[in-house]
Order: C-alpha cells, then structure tokens, then sequence
C-alpha cells in the first residue's frame, strides 16, 4: 500500500502548477504586445522618426538637437522592444528581460499621461500605423502592461532558466540581427507591410468620403476679455456682447469631441499656375504616375535622375507624370536647374507626402483613382 502524500507537498505543486500557469500567460500577452510594436516601427523607420520629431518639435529646448539622430533613435527603440517581446515569448534572460521592461514603462507611462493631459501629439505612435488608440488608451495600456511586468518579477518561478546562458546571448544576437535586418532592408526599399492610408489596391476618392450620419468634430470657442485690468473667459453664449467696457484680448478654439475622419483627408494637388487639379488627377481613367518628393533639399539626385528617365519614356503617351512637393517655387526652380529635370512640378501638403510614401523621392502609380503600385526609388525601373 502506498501512503497519501503529505498535504504541504499538494500545495506547493498546485502553487507551482498556478504560477507557471500565469507566468506562462504573461509572457505571451507581454512578448505579442512588445514584438508588434517593436516590428510594426522597426519595418517604417521613417514613419517612427517622423513621429519622434514631432514629440521633440513639440517639448522644443535642448530636445529640438536631438532631430540630427532621431533616424538612429527611431531603430534602437523599436529594436529595444522588439527584443523584449521575443525574450518574453521565449523565456530568454528572463528576470533580465523584466527588469530592463519594467524600466523602459517607468519612462513611457509618466510620458504617456502627459501625452494624454496635454494632447501635443493626436496618435501616441506606439503602434506606428498599425493600429491608432487614443492617447488616453495608451496610458491605460502601459497601466497594465507595467502591472504584468511587475507580476512576472514577483512570481518564483520567473527565476527558472530555461537555456543555459551562451544559448541565451546567441539567441539575443540572433533576434538583433533580424531586427536590424528588417529596418535597414525597409528603409532601402518600402514597408514590407504598407499600413498607411495610401497603401497599394486603395481607391483614393472612395477612401475621401465620410459617410452620411458619421459624426463630426465638435469644438468649443471661448474668448479672452480684459476689464479693468481683469481677465476673463466667455462661452459664445456668454460674452459681453455690446458691452464696451469689456475689451477683446483673445480667443481659443478646444476640440471636444473628435469625429469620423476619413481614412485619405488633406489629399489636394495644386499646379505651377496653383490650379486644383486634384480631381483631374485622381477620376483619370488612364495611368498617372505621382513622383513624392516632400523636401528637394532631401531627395535622394540619384533617385531623382531615375525619375527623369521615367517621366522621358512616357513624356509622349497618354500616361501622365506629376511630381508633388512641398517646397517652395524657388526651391523648385533651382532643383530643376541644378539636375537638368523637364518633368511638371505640382504643390502638395508635406505631412500628406509623407504618409504616401516613405521614400524621398517615391513613385506611386494610380489609374482611375486606385493605386496599382508604389516604389521606392532604389526600385525605380
């Protein structure tokens, strides 16, 4: 006959069963969540640094400098979590991997609610173009990440090894050169992923329709009075009207309620005579080639010589060939002079370019409206 086992053993092995139970959740939900946001900037490096720069244009200062590698910073965060993710998912360094994820959300949370207080940015970034949450979701979401970083550490049996430790840094190694082997190969060429508005097979004019009955923006006015030294706010319900007494200071438009905002907004296209022929372009039935190049003093001469070639072969058919910019009328000029270019310059929104495409220059091919193609200038055939 064989004796029951002693009650203190049944516990711990249910305890032990239960942490590694949890533990085994945590990890995925924290090694998914970190792999995406990391892969997701890591493969649109440019769109990351565009975004960078918009927190440091925003928090100005000594900040404003770090613009001249924020390109660099862009990738070594991205890879950062990327690295995370995988080192949760696979249990890599494990207690290591927590800590380093507990200190980067002691950075991003405090800066994630000042975010969502002071809304100097409408999209955080943390899941790149991949999926938009409000900035006030991105804080709650750090909330619980931070929560499940923190019961990872205090679990036991997070103290296990799985791999012995040079199995360990050889797969740490590995992950870095995967990661920086997308970033470099998507920044040489597209997005293997295209997660933006303008991406391949979309019907431009269709993707600019808001629906009937979507609601709208909605804001709040308040003016700025000044009597007898005093200040003091007014609603448009409120304000000293023919009271001369009361004299007007200033006045300040809030967003209240954000709206349905349509996937392409913004989308226009002014010639060298600044005619609109937006419409023109896009409810073309024929094929249009759209040259992006947001600043001239950025495009790539080579990439710009391939284009000339581009524009040349199809200069006498019914193909069209447009190039976009937002530099000024002067600064195309010169550009033109400079690199012998005949092909039509046109005036587009900077901010639009730079969600068209994440090259400089970059060549999207439309017809009817729909984008059949996008490349990259290194692709330029």
């Amino acid at each position: 006959m064989y004796s029951n086992p002693p009650k203190n053993s049944v516990f711990k092995y249910f305890f032990k069963t239960l942490d590694k139970a949890v533990l085994t959740v945590i990890k995925f939900i924290l090694g998914i969540v970190f792999i995406f946001s990391g892969f997701v900037k890591l493969i649109d490096p440019l769109g990351f640094t565009y975004k960078i720069n918009d927190y440091l244009t925003d928090f100005g200062g000594l900040l404003l400098y770090l613009k001249y590698i924020s390109f660099y910073i862009a990738i070594a965060l991205s890879l950062f979590e990327f690295i995370l993710g995988l080192c949760f998912l696979f249990h890599i360094k494990l207690r290591t991997t927590s800590i380093l994820a507990l200190v980067f959300m002691a950075v991003m949370t405090p800066l994630t609610l000042y975010i969502a207080i002071y809304n100097p940015v409408t999209d955080c970034g943390c899941f790149g173009d991949a999926l938009i949450i409000s900035n006030w979701q991105t804080f709650f979401k750090n909330i619980i990440i931070t929560g499940l970083i923190i019961i990872a550490l205090i679990l036991p049996i997070s103290k296990i090894k799985v791999f012995l430790s040079n199995v360990e840094n050889n797969y740490i190694l590995m992950f870095i050169g995967i990661g920086l082997a997308l970033s470099i190969y998507c920044y040489n060429h597209l997005p293997i992923i295209d997660f933006l508005p303008y991406k391949k097979g979309v019907n431009i004019p269709q993707a600019m329709i808001v629906p009937e009955g979507m609601p709208k923006d909605v804001y709040e006015t308040n003016f700025i009075y000044e009597k007898d030294g005093v200040k003091k706010e007014f609603t448009l319900e409120n304000y000293p009207k023919g009271d001369s007494s009361w004299v007007f200071v200033d006045q300040k438009t809030n967003l209240i309620s954000k709206g349905y905002k349509a996937p392409i907004h913004d989308f226009s296209i002014v010639n060298a005579q600044y005619e609109d022929i937006t419409q023109d372009i896009i409810y073309y039935e024929g094929y249009s080639y759209l040259l992006i190049m947001y600043d001239l003093n950025k495009a790539s001469i080579e990439g710009t010589k391939r284009a000339e070639k581009i524009y040349l072969k199809y200069k006498n058919s019914a193909t069209k060939f447009y190039a976009l910019t937002a530099s000024s009328d002067d600064e195309i000029a010169l550009f033109k002079q400079n690199n012998n270019l005949t092909f039509p310059f046109c005036k587009t929104d900077p901010i639009t370019l730079k969600t068209i495409i994440r090259a400089n220059p970059g060549l999207i091919l439309i017809k009817n409206g729909v984008i059949t193609g996008k490349w990259h200038w290194k692709d330029f055939e």
